[in-house]
């Protein structure tokens, strides 16, 4: 039997799982990705805390839901008291980096209130997300936006990628006619490659600096968090990724017109942009193929972290987890981006190779949860993961042939205060807010607010087409669910500074000191 060592911790942004082979694609084949799923045990009913990048990795991070940990949504910051993945692994020895993505915002109110800096520890660790930031890029760097020290954009400046942001133009922009710019921000430029060549782009840069991170810690333990950038927006890929897939290549997409006339809430979103762009199908059928590519360049990389791995021993000791934040509507239920409860935009992939797990090699239809990685994590170090604390439960027993943790459901979030739904239905900014309860059968969709709920038959209909929300003979199965809400929320970790180790001992008469109470 292998000891864990190290944790590899893979995330895609905005990577719809039903986008992998290993998860019936018919069309995008992804070898190396389901040749991690062959190594290990790939998940089919694993959910996102969160159908937005911030909000879902801070949960991923700090193994607590966003009910807990606070922070909603994008650029909400993460509170300073909150523990991350970083402040749970150092301590079992491993060095904990980033390579790519976090989408942490620090809380600096916090931490000048604390008198803490950015620049010195514990400020800086903190103010990272718990990563030490070994080449941290969340992304989006519009011009009017991004600092001239841009780390990857001085990277392309100095392969001889000129301009002022390079991110834009090289890596996410195509050749357009007589040379000019053609922006990856507007869809229509899609199908273009990008003006940079593939071993540049984001994807093969991360990569390598990935590599160079593993090589350099020789026997020390690590974790190493590589969060890729895509295959989230813009959708423009290098070459030959951006002509390897056609119209006929992409998904039927999963909508039905009664869903026009469903919950008002629904509806509101249908409304958005985003959501009408994608429900053109010839703007769905040009951008598809291009997020395809971006999936399939993604997949060409994994394979180089895997052979290099497997060359340096690295497979004998490293837990590899691969999932996502979460995934991409892409027109199903005349919807564009992420932001609601269908399983394309809240069901994640996750696989995870346990290098002590021998020879199970399984797929698991459990229910499981984002937070449940990181208790994974510390229990496959050693460590004792502070279940006063996290809300996740440990994945490590199943992977090793047991059963999954029991669940009578998975909970996710969506705080859209900040979206023209809230303003068109007149919500404030504390009121917009829907949270899901999957159970092992039902799909609960919870608006409050007087408006109606969603409810579907995950089994019966697994494309999420029939709301029951509004069924009178579904009635019972809503009351159930929103029980399940109800104590889910009353179940929270709040008491997070005493463990239940010291409460249980204090139930005892001796530990109070001295101090009598109502006795004769």
């Amino acid at each position: 039997m292998s000891t864990v060592r190290n944790i590899l911790f893979i995330m895609c942004d905005q990577l719809r799982a039903d986008y992998l082979s290993c998860y019936g694609h018919a069309a995008l084949d992804t070898p190396n990705i389901d040749r991690l799923a062959a190594m290990g045990t790939r998940f089919t009913r694993a959910y996102s805390q969160a159908p937005i990048c911030g909000a879902s990795r801070m949960s991923y991070y700090t193994g607590r839901y966003v009910f807990s940990h606070g922070a909603t949504w994008n650029f909400v910051p993460l509170p300073v008291n909150e523990r991350t993945l970083g402040d749970y692994l150092r301590p079992l020895g491993l060095r904990v980096a980033v390579v790519g993505k976090t989408h942490h915002e620090p809380d600096t109110d916090g931490m000048r209130r604390l008198g803490l800096s950015e620049f010195e520890e514990p400020g800086r660790s903190i103010s990272q997300g718990g990563f030490e930031p070994y080449w941290r890029d969340d992304g989006l760097h519009p011009d009017h936006a991004t600092p001239n020290d841009l780390p990857y954009n001085v990277h392309l400046r100095n392969k001889g990628f000129a301009g002022s942001n390079p991110w834009h133009d090289w890596a996410n922009s195509g050749a357009g006619k007589d040379g000019a710019i053609a922006s990856g921000w507007y869809a229509r430029n899609a199908r273009l490659p990008a003006r940079l060549p593939e071993e540049h782009s984001e994807t093969a840069y991360a990569t390598d600096r990935a590599l160079e991170f593993i090589r350099e810690q020789g026997e020390k333990p690590w974790c190493l968090h590589l969060s890729y950038i895509k295959p989230h927006w813009p959708y423009i890929a290098p070459a030959p990724y951006h002509a390897m897939y056609e119209a006929a290549d992409v998904q039927a997409p999963v909508r039905s017109n009664h869903e026009r006339d469903a919950n008002p809430v629904a509806r509101s979103f249908q409304r958005h942009a985003e959501s009408i762009a994608f429900s053109d199908d010839s703007f769905r059928l040009h951008v598809v193929p291009t997020y395809m590519g971006l999936v399939k360049q993604i997949d060409t990389h994994i394979g180089r972290l895997l052979d290099s791995l497997a060359r340096d021993g690295r497979l004998e000791d490293t837990l590899i987890a691969f999932t996502s934040d979460h995934g991409d509507l892409l027109g199903d239920h005349w919807q564009g981006e992420k932001e609601w409860m269908y399983d394309p935009s809240v069901r994640v992939p996750l696989i995870i190779v346990d290098p002590t797990a021998g020879s199970q090699r399984a797929v698991s239809d459990a229910l499981v949860e984002a937070i449940d990685l990181l208790p994974t994590f510390i229990e496959a170090l050693g460590g004792k993961a502070p279940m006063h604390v996290l809300e996740g439960r440990s994945l490590l027993p199943h992977l090793r042939g047991g059963p999954p943790p029991e669940r009578d459901a998975v909970f996710s979030e969506l705080d859209y205060a900040i979206y023209p739904t809230a303003r068109n239905l007149g919500l404030g900014p504390r009121e917009a807010r829907m949270v899901m309860v999957r159970s092992n059968d039902w799909k609960y969709v919870y608006f409050g607010k007087g408006f109606p709920p969603q409810l579907f038959h995950m089994r019966a209909d697994p494309q999420e087409l029939d709301d029951l929300g509004g069924d009178p003979a579904c009635a019972r199965i809503r009351e159930e669910h929103f029980g399940l809400l109800f104590d889910w929320m009353r179940s929270r970790r709040n008491r997070i500074a005493v463990d239940d180790d010291a409460i249980a001992t204090r139930r005892n008469p001796a530990a109070a000191g001295g101090v009598i109470i109502g006795q004769w």
